[in-house]
C-alpha cells in the first residue's frame, strides 16, 4: 500500500521536506492516476495531460496553502478536473476534432458511454464509482447537495447501462473504469519541469502587472499635468432663430402724412391750437 505525502511528512522531524521535495512527492504520488481520470472525462490524451499539469503549476504557485490543506491531493484533483472540464477548450482549434478512439471495442463503447453523460454527471459517476469517494465528499467536490449528487449519480448509471448493459452493475464499471484508463499510454511532465513552468508564469504576471501599474501612474501624472485648473463651459454652435420679425425702416410717407407735416412746420408756436406745458 503506498503511503501518501502528506502521512510521510507527519511522520517525524527526520521526514521533514523541503517546499520542493514535498511537492515532488506529491507530484510522483497523484499525476499518473490524475492523468488516466482527466482522460476519462474528456476523451483526450493531450488535454489530460495539459488539465493536470496546469493544476500542479496553480498547487505550485499557491504551495503555502495547498501545504496546509487537509488534502493537498484532493485540492489538485478537483482543479485537475474543472481544467479537464473547462467549456472553454471548444474554441481552441486543436481540440475541435476527436481524437484517435482506443483500440479495444469494450473500451471504445465505455468511453462513447461517459462522454455522452452532461459533465457534472461524469464527473460525479468518476468520483463515486472511479475513484472511490463517498457520497457526502463527491458532493462536496463538485459543489453539490448529497442529494443532487445521488440524482446525478443514478442517472448517470442508467445512462451507461443503456449504452452498455453489461455495466449495469456498479462493481463492474467500477473495474471497467479502471481498466480502460490503465490501457491507455498517458504520461505526465517531470516535476522538475511543472515547477519550473509555474515559476516563469508566476514573473510573467508579476511583471505584466507591475508594468501595467507604471501605465496606469503614467497617464495620471500627464492627466493631472495637463488638465485645466478651471472648468471652461463649451460654446454651443450657432442656431437660427425663427419667429422674429425683420428689421425694417420707415417707408416713404402718403399724401396725407405730407399734409400733416407741412401743417405742423407752418403752425405758429403758440396759439389756442398747441398746448404748451407750464411750470410749477
Amino acid at each position: 500500500m503506498t503511503q501518501s505525502p502528506a502521512r510521510a511528512h507527519e511522520a517525524g522531524p527526520s521526514a521533514a521536506l523541503t517546499p520542493a521535495q514535498a511537492f515532488d512527492a506529491l507530484y510522483a504520488f497523484c499525476a499518473p492516476a490524475l492523468v488516466r481520470q482527466a482522460y476519462l472525462l474528456t476523451g483526450r490524451r493531450e488535454l489530460a495531460q495539459e488539465a493536470v499539469e496546469r493544476a500542479f503549476q496553480l498547487a505550485w504557485q499557491n504551495w503555502p496553502q495547498v501545504a496546509r490543506d487537509r488534502d493537498p491531493a484532493g485540492w489538485v484533483r478537483a482543479v485537475a478536473h474543472e481544467c479537464a472540464l473547462s467549456p472553454w477548450h471548444r474554441f481552441r482549434l486543436r481540440y475541435r476534432h476527436p481524437e484517435e478512439p482506443p483500440a479495444d471495442a469494450a473500451d471504445r463503447a465505455l468511453l462513447e458511454a461517459l462522454l455522452k453523460l452532461p459533465p457534472t454527471y461524469r464527473r460525479t459517476l468518476l468520483l463515486y464509482d472511479g475513484i472511490g469517494l463517498d457520497l457526502p465528499e463527491t458532493a462536496a467536490e463538485t459543489e453539490a447537495s448529497t442529494p443532487a449528487a445521488a440524482g446525478r449519480l443514478t442517472r448517470a448509471r442508467r445512462l451507461v447501462a443503456r449504452q452498455v448493459p453489461e455495466l449495469a452493475d456498479p462493481a463492474a464499471l467500477h473495474r471497467r473504469l479502471a481498466e480502460l484508463a490503465s490501457t491507455e499510454r498517458l504520461r505526465a511532465a517531470q516535476p522538475p519541469t511543472v515547477r519550473t513552468y509555474a515559476e516563469r508564469r508566476t514573473r510573467f504576471w508579476t511583471r505584466s502587472a507591475l508594468a501595467f501599474t507604471a501605465t496606469i501612474v503614467a497617464a495620471t501624472t500627464l492627466t493631472l499635468r495637463t488638465a485645466p485648473t478651471h472648468y471652461e463651459a463649451p460654446v454651443g454652435p450657432a442656431q437660427a432663430i425663427s419667429g422674429v420679425p425683420a428689421e425694417v425702416g420707415m417707408g416713404p410717407l402718403s399724401a396725407g402724412e405730407r399734409a400733416l407735416q407741412a401743417k405742423l412746420h407752418t403752425a405758429p408756436g403758440k396759439g389756442p391750437e398747441r398746448l404748451v406745458p407750464s411750470a410749477r
